[in-house]
Parts: C-alpha cells; structure tokens; sequence
C-alpha cells in the first residue's frame, strides 16, 4: 500500500486547496447572504428543508438532523415519495434515475409541511436534473428561498436536463459554490478514469460552515440557536425530543 502514498498526499491537496478556498470566501462574506436567510428563517420559527439525490443527499444529512446542528431541519429524500407520499416502491429502480424525473418534484414537494418562513437548501453537484430543478422552482413559486450548492464549473459545462431550460443555480436567490471540478473527481494520473471525488467532501464542509455562522449570528442577536446534542449521550436522546416537539410533524427524522 506505500505506493499509493502519492496519490494520498495529492488528494489531500486538492481536497484541501479547495476548503482552504471556501474557508477564505467564506471569511471575506461569501456565505453572509445564505446565513441570514437561515437565522431569519430560524429566529422566526421556520424550517430549514435540505434536498439532494444521489451522492448529493450526504449534504442534506449533513445539514439536518445530526449532532451540532440545528433541530429546525429537515431533510427531503426521493424515497419521500414512497414513504409518505403516493409512488410505488419500483419507482425508486427505474431507468432513467428517479432524480432526473421533474415530475417527482411536485410529488415530493406536496409531502413537505411548510410555514412562511422556511427555507430550502438544495444540493446538486451537477445542478441540473429534473426533481432538483422542479424542487427549486417549486419552493420559488411558493415563496420560499432558496440556496444552492453545487459545482458551477460542472453545471456551466453540461446541458439542463429540466424542461424549464433552468439550472438550480439559475433559480436559486444564493448559489454556493462546492469547487468540484467538471466530473467530480481530482485525479488523473493513476490510470484512465479521474479518481477522488471531492464535492461531498467539500459540500459538508460548506454545510458546518453554515451551521456554525448561522449559530453565531443567532447567539449575537440574543436569539435562541436550538441545537442538537449527540444522541448517544447521556440525556442527549431525550433533551433533543424536547427540542423537536417545538416543530411536530414539520420535521421528519427517518432511518
């Protein structure tokens, strides 16, 4: 295995070049317009809705319902459509991918509970297919924010696949960039396919990053920043049930 000691090491720089990056837009104010839309949205007693498919649901776990973070979250999921919603589990299998489905995007919106001052945080490294799209233009027409996060080098170089014509970046109110190059992957020089995706990794990051600042602007407000605690410590189970009774059934936590 010590030969592959290089490419560790050259992953490393490129996963850390790009949080190094973040880290510096993020101190210069890039993530301030996002933040204030979550504490608002926080401060009001609303939801944060967080949405992606594929690699890109690790972002909206990220974002909701995990220690450290915000109770007010909750996280949307294809399989929504399945488990409180009205599509068949087969669905789920098909060809092409549920997620390039628009349709679906109506579907799933309608299992969301939403008050006026929720915000929804939507995840898509491409930013391109259809129930990304179709979610985002959904939460617009209602009048929800909406923030992006995605991969404006891969989203400007590939077609929208949404019959709008639209990509999420072109509909969100904020758009965050995740920095990971066209194709996901960082490494072309172990053999003939790149190696090293780096959006989930980066997309995390942004998502801490946001929890955190949106906990700091609450905390200087002197506003309440509702938090999760790990549930595996003593008390943590039972403070955090506390916590989400404030929110009922408008926050799902599912296995």
């Amino acid at each position: 295995m010590t030969g592959s000691a290089p490419h560790f090491q050259a992953f490393q720089g490129e996963v850390a070049r790009r949080l190094a990056d973040i880290t510096d837009d993020a101190s210069a104010g890039g993530l301030d317009e996002a933040v204030r839309l979550l504490t608002d949205c926080v401060a009001a007693g609303g939801v944060v809705h967080a949405f992606g498919t594929g690699h890109s649901e690790a972002f909206a776990m990220e974002m909701a319902g995990r220690a450290g973070g915000l109770i007010p979250t909750n996280k949307i999921a294809l399989r929504d459509a399945v488990l409180v919603g009205s599509h068949e589990l087969r669905e789920l299998f098909g060809e092409p991918p549920l997620e390039r489905d628009p349709d679906i995007a109506a579907d799933l919106f309608a299992t969301v509970e939403r008050e006026e001052h929720d915000v929804f945080v939507i995840a898509s490294n491409s930013g391109v297919n259809g129930s990304i799209v179709g979610l985002a233009l959904l939460a617009k027409e209602h009048g929800h924010p909406v923030i992006a996060v995605t991969s404006l080098l891969h989203t400007a170089a590939v077609p929208a696949l949404h019959p709008s014509g639209l990509r999420l970046s072109e509909v969100a109110d904020v758009v965050l960039d995740n920095r990971a190059p066209l194709g996901d992957a960082t490494l072309d020089s172990i053999g003939d396919v790149t190696v090293g995706a780096v959006s989930s990794i980066t997309s995390a990051y942004l998502a801490q990053l946001l929890t955190i600042a949106t906990t700091a602007a609450l905390t200087a407000a002197g506003a309440e920043a509702p938090l999760y605690v790990s549930a595996n410590v003593p008390g943590g189970h039972d403070r955090n049930l506390g916590f989400e009774a404030r929110y009922g059934t408008r926050i799902r936590r599912s296995a």
